[in-house]
């Protein structure tokens, strides 16, 4: 008697063969794990969501203590804790989504190896949860930039700010490419994991973070603007603040230097996901 099934697995043999169907038909699970992500950051805690407002503005007051005070590093005009917040918000963003990225086979190795589905489900919920957190610390960010407006601070809002879902979705997708190519060099090579965790921290210093490219020193203006999230951080600081610069040229890099960099990302990944756990 013949049988008719409905799903068939099979092996993976080409190079480009990426289940992307397989990842509309599981955005059931995909949406599970986005809430997962998200209760499990909340559970066991007295202060909830208010972790999210408390980081940030200690870090805030101790950059314009240290590199506002101390080092007196310009921020082009604009208000200090306005200017370190963006930066510290978007960096944030980046890290928390490089994070979730950068340990997907490591942290799911028990789940992946009793149960198959597109693996690409979990670093695209972990950098759609992570939208949570960014999202509260970006109503901190509003209500200081209305205080700040009001008492009449020099702040130059402009049309350009409607760029701000883009630059978010670059920074998704830069974390996540480079997070994906970690996470398959970290199956084989567990010691890479304390180098990338040192890397990260030095590279916020090669991002416009904590100062404005116009501060950068001029031998070195060069190599930070060819870091494509310079010109995201650049942009966003222009758009709601006016200080900064806004460089087409720029985002244009960044969104090639994303595209190219997620294409070989999601290829290198699907190649690891096949034979993943015979190395971890």
């Amino acid at each position: 008697m013949k049988e008719n099934w409905t799903i068939e697995i099979k092996p993976k043999k080409r190079l480009l063969d990426i289940d992307l169907k397989g990842i509309w038909r599981y955005r059931d699970l995909y949406r599970m794990y986005v809430k997962r992500d998200i209760v499990t950051v909340y559970k066991q805690t007295i202060l909830g969501p208010l972790w999210f407002l408390i980081q940030p503005v200690f870090t805030t007051v101790m950059y314009m203590f240290v590199f506002g005070g101390l080092a007196g590093i310009s921020t082009d005009g604009a208000p200090q804790p306005l200017f370190y917040m963006s930066g510290i918000m978007l960096w944030g963003y980046f890290s928390a989504a490089f994070g979730v990225s950068s340990n997907v086979f490591t942290a799911n190795a028990s789940v992946f190896g009793k149960v198959y589905f597109p693996r690409l489900v979990v670093p695209l919920a972990g950098i759609t949860s992570n939208l949570i957190k960014f999202g509260i610390q970006l109503l901190l960010f509003i209500a200081m930039y209305i205080y700040y407006y009001c008492i009449g601070a020099n702040l130059s809002i402009n049309w350009t700010l409607l760029l701000f879902p883009f630059l978010i979705f670059l920074i998704a997708f830069h974390a996540m490419s480079w997070g994906l190519i970690i996470s398959a060099m970290t199956t084989k090579y567990r010691d890479l994991t304390q180098l990338v965790t040192f890397g990260l921290q030095l590279f916020m210093y090669a991002t416009p973070v904590i100062y404005p490219l116009s501060a950068a020193p001029e031998q070195y203006k060069h190599i930070i603007a060819m870091n494509p999230l310079t010109p995201i951080f650049e942009a966003f600081k222009y758009s709601c603040m006016g200080c900064g610069s806004l460089d087409w040229g720029g985002l244009l890099y960044s969104t090639i230097f994303m595209l190219v960099t997620l294409f070989f990302a999601v290829v290198i990944f699907s190649r690891t996901e096949r034979n993943f756990m015979d190395t971890v």
